[in-house]
C-alpha cells in the first residue's frame, strides 16, 4: 500500500494569478492562505487540498514550477452536459495543459453520467458530448446510471464512438462482462490500472425496459444481489488479476456515491470489504467530499468525490520520488466560465462553441413566461458550504406541481403523477426559452394514461415515500390529489432483488389521500397519467401498474406537455397560482419526531 502525503498545486495556482493580474483581477490570500480573486464577480477559493499554504512563501513568487516528472491524474463526475459551465471543458483542457507544461505524466478519466442532463445532449443523443470527450483526450470512463438514457442500442454505438475504453467489473450481459473490467494506462514508466464500477442501483435510476429482452427478462446487470457480496467479489477480482498483470498501481473509478439509501452499494462498502486499492474515486451523490475508509486489511484508502456539471475537478498526484499519493479537488463556484474570467481561449473553447451553436438559434427561442421562480431547490436554505439544498426529491415545489399539472391537463386524467427525479433544473422568473424547459425535462419521456385502482395509486406514493426523510427520485410530484406521509412510521415497502416494488408488508406511511375532494377508494378505477418511464418501464421501481388498461400510450414528449400547457391552458404565462415555492399544499409530511431525535 502506498503512503499519501499532502501536494499544494503551486505552479497551477501561480498561472492563475498570472492570468488574474493580467486581467485587472484583484489578487488576495486570506488568513488560511488561500486564493481569492475579483473581478466582475468574486470567485470562489479553492479547496484547502489544492490551496497555497502561508508555510509555503515560494509558491507567492512569479517563478516557475521546476518539472516534477510525478504522475497527475485528472478526474470528473456527473458532468450531465455541463460542458460551459463552471470550470467547462476549456477550464477542463487550462488544467490539465499547466500539469503538463510542469513536466507531469497527465491523465485524464471520467466516472460516468457525462452524457446526458442538458439540451446539448438531449438533442444530439449524447454524440455532441462523445465527440467533445474525444477532442479533450479522455483516456478512460467509466459507466453512470444515466449513460443508458438513450437506450442500450444507442449507449453501445455511443461507446464505439469514443476514442477512449470504457470499464465496468460488473456491468454483464447473461454474466458475461461487457467491458473490460480494468484497463491500464502507463505514465512514467509506471503501470497504473482503472478498476471501472458502476452502481446496481442503475436497474432502478435509468429505464429498467432498457436492460431486459423482448419478453421482458432482465439479460444485462448490475451484480445487484441484496448482500452486495458479489459486487465486492467482482471488485476484488478485477483488482488481483490488475496487479498480477503487473500494475503498480491501482485506482478505482467508481459510480457509487455515499446515499445510505443505496448500501450495500457505496464506495464506503467497497472499500470496506476489498484490499488492494491504492486510491478511489468516486461519483454518483454529486458530493465533493474527501473520505478516508479502512479497507479489508485495515489500511485507510482515501476517497475523493468532484462534484457536479465541472464544479469541480479531482486530481491524484503520485509522486516520482517516493511513489507517495495525494488526492484533492480544485472548485469553481462562480457562474462565470474561468476562461471568461481571465480572458482566455484554447482548442475546447472553439469546439464546445461548434457543438452548441447549432441549437442556439431554436433553444433561445422564447415560448412562455413566469412571474415567479420555479424551484427544485430551497430558495433560502443552503449547505454549510453554501450549497443549494434540493429539496424536490423530499417536498412538494411548485414546479413540481406545475410539471403535474401539465400531465394531468394535457391528457384529461383525474390524477397526474411525476417522479422528482424527473425534473432536472429550475426556472427562474422572467421569459422561458427552450433550453430552460428542455432542463427541466431532459430525459424526452414520452406522456401516457392508463387506468388504475386507488389500492395501485396508494402504493405508488407508498413506494414514492419510502425513503423519506431522505432523498428519492422517485418521491412522486402529483396534481388531482393531495395526500399526507407520516415519516415516523418505519417504511415496511419491499422489494425484489432488483429494488422492484413487491408490496407493503405493515403500516402505509401514506394516509388521508383524495382524489379531488373525494377520499381515496381502493377498489375504485382511476385514470392516471405519467410518462412511460414509471408507467410501462418500471423506472424507480415502480412495477404496481403492470398490466393495467391503456388509454392514452405515449402521446407526447413530457418537455412539450409542459410548454403546451403553459401557452395554451395558461394563456403563456406561469403567474399566482404558483407563487409559493413550496406549492399548494398537496403533499404534508409528517417527521416532527424524527426530527427532534
Amino acid at each position: 500500500m502506498r503512503t499519501t502525503r499532502p501536494y499544494r498545486a503551486v505552479s497551477l495556482l501561480l498561472s492563475i494569478i498570472m492570468a488574474a493580474l493580467l486581467a485587472g483581477c484583484s489578487i488576495n490570500l486570506d488568513e488560511n492562505g488561500n486564493i481569492g480573486i475579483s473581478a466582475d464577480e468574486t470567485a470562489p477559493q479553492p479547496e484547502k487540498t489544492a490551496g497555497v499554504s502561508e508555510n509555503e512563501p515560494e509558491a507567492q513568487s512569479e517563478k516557475a514550477a521546476e518539472p516534477t516528472g510525478d504522475i497527475v491524474i485528472l478526474f470528473t463526475s456527473d458532468v450531465h452536459c455541463g460542458i460551459d459551465q463552471h470550470f467547462g471543458y476549456d477550464g477542463l483542457w487550462q488544467i490539465r495543459e499547466r500539469a503538463k507544461a510542469e513536466g507531469n505524466s497527465v491523465l485524464l478519466v471520467d466516472n460516468g453520467d457525462s452524457i446526458q442532463g442538458e439540451p446539448v445532449g438531449t438533442m444530439t443523443d449524447g454524440e455532441s458530448i462523445i465527440r467533445l470527450m474525444n477532442e479533450m483526450g479522455y483516456d478512460v470512463a467509466t459507466i453512470g446510471n444515466h449513460e443508458f438514457d438513450y437506450g442500450m442500442e444507442k449507449f453501445l454505438e455511443l461507446t464505439g464512438e469514443a476514442d477512449f475504453p470504457y470499464t465496468s467489473c460488473n456491468f454483464n450481459k447473461d454474466g458475461e462482462l461487457v467491458f473490460e473490467p480494468y484497463i491500464i494506462k502507463e505514465a512514467a514508466g509506471k503501470k497504473i490500472a482503472f478498476v471501472g464500477i458502476t452502481t446496481p442501483e442503475t436497474l432502478t435510476s435509468s429505464t429498467p425496459k432498457y436492460f431486459q429482452d423482448e419478453n421482458g427478462k432482465f439479460v444485462y446487470g448490475f451484480l445487484q444481489d441484496k448482500t452486495g457480496q458479489g459486487l465486492y467479489d467482482a471488485v476484488q477480482k478485477a483488482v488481483d488479476d490488475a496487479l498480477k498483470a503487473g500494475a503498480d498501481f491501482v485506482i478505482a473509478m467508481g459510480h457509487l456515491g455515499n446515499e445510505e439509501k443505496n448500501r450495500p452499494f457505496t464506495y464506503a462498502d467497497v472499500i470496506a470489504n476489498t484490499s488492494g486499492i491504492d486510491a478511489f474515486i468516486d461519483g454518483h451523490s454529486h458530493d465533493m467530499e474527501r473520505n478516508v475508509v479502512k479497507n479489508k486489511d485495515g489500511q485507510e484508502i482515501i476517497r475523493q468525490a468532484c462534484g457536479y456539471k465541472l464544479d469541480g475537478i479531482g486530481y491524484i498526484r503520485i509522486s516520482a520520488a517516493d511513489d507517495a499519493i495525494d488526492m484533492g479537488l480544485f472548485t469553481w463556484e462562480n457562474q462565470r466560465l474561468p476562461s471568461e474570467v481571465f480572458g482566455f481561449e484554447n482548442k475546447m473553447t472553439q469546439d464546445v462553441a461548434d457543438e452548441t451553436k447549432v441549437l442556439d438559434e431554436e433553444l433561445g427561442k422564447v415560448v412562455a413566461h413566469t412571474d415567479v421562480d420555479l424551484v427544485v431547490n430551497d430558495p433560502t436554505e443552503r449547505t454549510p458550504d453554501n450549497k443549494p439544498v434540493r429539496i424536490i426529491r423530499t417536498r412538494e415545489t411548485n414546479l413540481g406541481d406545475l410539471c403535474a399539472d401539465a400531465i394531468r391537463d394535457q391528457l384529461g386524467a383525474d390524477v397526474a403523477i411525476i417522479n422528482s427525479g424527473g425534473i432536472r433544473d429550475e426556472i427562474p422568473k422572467g421569459d422561458i426559452t427552450q433550453k430552460e424547459i428542455l432542463s427541466v425535462h431532459p430525459f424526452g419521456n414520452m406522456i401516457s394514461m392508463i387506468e388504475v385502482t386507488g389500492q395501485q395509486l396508494l402504493d405508488a406514493l407508498e413506494w414514492g415515500g419510502s425513503d423519506l426523510p431522505g432523498e428519492n427520485g422517485g418521491f412522486l410530484q402529483v396534481s388531482g390529489l393531495t395526500y399526507e406521509i407520516d415519516a415516523d412510521i418505519e417504511s415496511s415497502v419491499t422489494k425484489d432483488e432488483d429494488s422492484m416494488f413487491t408490496g407493503v408488508s405493515g403500516k402505509y406511511r401514506v394516509r388521508n389521500v383524495k382524489v379531488g375532494d373525494e377520499e381515496l377508494d381502493p377498489k375504485k378505477t382511476y385514470t392516471l397519467a405519467s410518462h412511460e418511464y414509471m408507467l410501462f418501464n418500471h423506472g424507480d421501481g415502480f412495477t404496481m401498474f403492470d398490466g393495467c388498461k391503456v388509454v392514452l400510450d405515449r402521446v407526447k414528449l413530457d418537455n412539450q406537455v409542459l410548454i403546451d400547457y403553459i401557452t395554451q391552458t395558461l394563456g403563456g404565462k406561469v403567474g399566482e397560482d404558483y407563487s409559493d415555492p413550496y406549492g399548494q399544499g398537496r403533499i404534508i409530511i409528517d417527521v416532527q419526531r424524527r426530527q427532534g431525535e
